[in-house]
């Protein structure tokens, strides 16, 4: 366990899935939680839960994809705590059936890449302006982007992700604010589960499944908070710019 006592989190994707764990654990660790959805309603729900624990937590309707409600996240949370030591970069979109490069709708791709790539950059930026010595940015990437397997769109922003971790952690160094990305593999969340087999292209399900061992077990969305909680809390404070995979050895 992570003590996270007094620290302040924001948590984009907040209200589901991978971000609803992530939130539940940082509260039960005693942080202060911001979290933040498109959805108002599932936000509320994370955050019920959050309290009838004991854990404190405020919600922000925000699209990251709009550069003026990230600032509006980082804000709030300011006047709400009065410091951010955490941000998680968790809100994310699939594109539709794992188009890959040669079949890739551009309205649909410009979409996936405003949300997962520029609205990661926006809040990284936006938090920032507040962000002091100690700080610490979790993104929250996909194997995808290491290894190629998922539709073009996906897999081109979470290996936007990936160079822009390196990025910060680079220009922030010696600022002793890290940047470190997480990638899992396969995740059972309401986002990944509600894929409609007969959208998929069989083209790439076959690619990817050459290079991922698909009888190996799937992650939760606790496993991935495990790992997030680590490089959020000061156990990890040496590290800054690791990639680490998460998919229980699939794509070894």
């Amino acid at each position: 366990m992570c003590n996270l006592k007094g620290k302040t989190a924001i948590i984009t994707g907040g209200n589901s899935g991978v971000g609803g764990a992530t939130a539940m654990l940082f509260a039960r660790e005693g942080a202060n939680v911001v979290i933040s959805a498109r959805r108002q309603p599932a936000l509320d729900e994370v955050a019920a839960k959050i309290r009838e624990e004991g854990g404190s937590v405020v919600t922000v309707s925000a699209d990251i994809s709009k550069d003026e409600d990230c600032k509006n996240l980082m804000k709030t949370a300011m006047d709400e705590f009065g410091k951010i030591d955490i941000l998680v970069n968790n809100a994310g979109v699939l594109d539709t059936g794992l188009a890959p490069v040669d079949k890739f709708d551009d309205v649909e791709t410009q979409k996936v890449i405003s949300i997962n790539q520029v609205g990661t950059m926006q809040c990284i930026r936006a938090a920032l302006e507040y962000m002091t010595e100690g700080g610490s940015i979790v993104n929250v990437a996909s194997v995808a982007g290491v290894n190629g397997g998922g539709g073009a769109a996906y897999v081109s922003t979470k290996a936007a992700i990936i160079g822009i971790t390196k990025h910060t952690a680079l220009l922030l160094a010696d600022k002793y604010i890290r940047c470190n990305a997480i990638c899992p593999g396969t995740i059972v969340t309401p986002m990944t589960m509600n894929m409609k087999p007969e959208q998929l292209d069989m083209r790439m399900m076959g690619a990817m499944s050459k290079h991922g061992d698909l009888k190996l077990k799937p992650c939760m969305a606790e496993d991935v908070a495990n790992i997030i909680e680590f490089f959020a809390s000061d156990n990890s404070k040496a590290l800054t710019g690791q990639i680490v995979v998460s998919d229980f050895g699939a794509s070894l």
